[in-house]
């Protein structure tokens, strides 16, 4: 199983690394730049260095790269967009020294017109994807809160429709959003999947944040808890990481912590819950 949590990179890689190995993690995810703002992170090769060698030893794999909370390539605004546009292009370029890894982004939000903020992010995303990239460009679901795109299946399939180089995208569930957006992974886990198979395609789904939810299915709220303290429960997690066909997605916490600590606990939980052995599928 691949698991890590969210992990500060303040300090570089290859601390970032050394965090994931002491909380029992193989993979964890990171904000490409200040999630509030916009500078962007300079590139240290001898960092990178380190970090493979750390990587290489710990098989620390598919690490995540999450987008600033900024971007939004639907806004109604041109300043906005092309600011966006700018994000991705770096971002980008500086996980080609970090080769076959995730990238995240929300797919934004336009108050005036949704398929015109739909058309912006596929306009984005034609321009800046790239034929010899080796990142993987995830829409991550969101909870449907306001404008938000992306909250619905058929939104995410719509959008990877009119992107040039499909092979480029990918999916993030959130597991908290999902819920949220009234997709009831806790009574209905294989309804959800079989939905999204046939509408987007179980291929393209790469990532799952694990949160449990404050707010009931279809709150359209993105509220976020800690695993088994919400309204999913300790169950819907156990049969998540154990379903057949998410055993080989890899998993990023992102539940309210005060210290690295707390998701160590949550990591050493989860494990306890997963089984190594296939489960068989139920008819």
């Amino acid at each position: 199983m691949k698991l890590g949590a969210h992990i500060s990179i303040s300090k570089g890689f290859y601390h970032a690394a050394c965090d994931t190995v002491s909380i029992g993690a193989n993979t964890f995810q990171y904000f490409s730049r200040n999630p509030r703002g916009g500078a962007k992170r300079a590139v240290d090769e001898a960092d990178f260095a380190l970090f493979r060698k750390i990587s290489s030893e710990n098989n620390i794999e598919e690490i995540l790269s999450h987008a600033p909370y900024t971007l939004n390539p639907a806004s109604t605004t041109r300043a906005t967009r092309e600011f966006a546009k700018i994000c991705l292009k770096e971002d980008l370029a500086a996980l080609e020294y970090l080769p076959n890894n995730l990238y995240v982004f929300h797919p934004g939000s336009n108050s005036e017109n949704k398929e015109e903020g739909m058309s912006f992010i596929v306009d984005t995303l034609n321009e800046v994807l790239f034929e010899k990239q080796t990142t993987t460009v995830l829409f991550e679901m969101m909870s449907g809160k306001g404008s938000e795109i992306g909250s619905t299946f058929q939104e995410i399939k719509e959008l990877i429709d009119k992107v040039h180089l499909k092979d480029k995208l990918g999916v993030c569930f959130d597991t908290c959003h999902l819920y949220s957006a009234g997709y009831d992974i806790k009574n209905n886990l294989d309804g959800v999947l079989n939905e999204f198979d046939k509408l987007v395609g179980l291929k393209y789904l790469r990532a799952i944040h694990l949160n449990d939810s404050m707010h009931e299915c279809g709150a359209k709220k993105d509220r976020h808890a800690k695993i088994g303290q919400g309204t999913l429960g300790i169950e819907t997690f156990k049969n998540l990481i154990n379903h057949h066909l998410l055993k080989n997605i890899p998993l990023y916490l992102e539940t309210p912590q005060d210290t690295i600590q707390g998701y160590g606990e949550e990591i050493k939980l989860l494990r306890s819950l997963y089984s190594n052995s296939p489960q068989i599928e139920q008819s």
